[in-house]
């Protein structure tokens, strides 16, 4: 990889990776077509820089991630037991496959579009048992192309939570989440880092922490006054774009 590479890449993680349109899906997509191969290390990089975006959420909602701190770590536990037991697994099968990514990314804009037709807030607060029904929808982002951010947002929706609830929750339970994907994958690969690729890693994650930071204020403005519908349009025409002009 080169740093114009990572540069790219930082950006396209910090963009994506709290928006419904699945920043690892996006990963893939951009380096098939930057012609990055997929190695060990492209892999751990791509897991890795997003721990950078996720720091952006720390520093704009640490008072809220206080305040949310039960239902947090409650609705973290089922990705947290499905991402352990399924590690090797979704880096040696899943991660890098862009056919995955873009049946994800199609069906994923089709559930979002009947969520938004049917879905009702109810003014409520979110309990433990919603926290943990919206962290099963999340474990589902296991799969690129999915997006943690749309199947964390589908689940709060399916239980009829405001849709600026739900983004801020989303938000605040990519903290666990992306921090143990990041932990994990270091214990198991950063053995096998050069020198180089700790500068790579370094320059990838700041890119992505300076973008997410960015993303992060204009979304949570966004949904204030709009629904999800054009993040669903936005992942149908990409994955039908991709496969056009791309795979086929």
């Amino acid at each position: 990889m080169t740093f114009i590479q990572v540069i790219i890449l930082s950006i396209v993680e910090g963009i994506t990776e709290f928006l419904p349109v699945s920043s690892t899906g996006h990963m893939i997509l951009a380096g098939t077509l930057l012609n990055i191969a997929e190695t060990d290390f492209v892999k751990s990089f791509e897991i890795i820089i997003q721990f950078g975006a996720i720091l952006a959420v720390v520093v704009l909602y640490w008072k809220k991630l206080w305040c949310n701190t039960a239902r947090v770590l409650i609705a973290f536990i089922p990705t947290a037991i499905v991402g352990f037991l399924l590690y090797t697994f979704i880096k040696d099968s899943l991660l890098g496959n862009p056919w995955i990514v873009v049946w994800s990314l199609g069906l994923g804009g089709i559930l979002l579009i009947f969520l938004e037709k049917f879905h009702t807030e109810k003014q409520k607060n979110m309990s433990l048992r919603d926290a943990f029904i919206i962290g099963i929808a999340q474990s589902f982002s296991i799969i690129p192309g999915v997006s943690r951010a749309a199947a964390t947002i589908a689940g709060a929706l399916l239980l009829g939570v405001k849709r600026e609830t739900a983004v801020e929750f989303s938000f605040l339970l990519a903290i666990p989440t992306m921090a143990a994907a990041t932990g994990l994958d270091l214990i198991k690969s950063a053995h096998n880092f050069s020198g180089n690729d700790y500068m790579l890693l370094t320059v990838g994650f700041v890119g992505a922490f300076i973008t997410a930071l960015i993303t992060v204020t204009w979304f949570i403005k966004f949904v204030k006054t709009h629904t999800f519908i054009p993040f669903a349009i936005y992942r149908i025409a990409a994955a039908l774009a991709f496969y056009f002009f791309v795979l086929r």
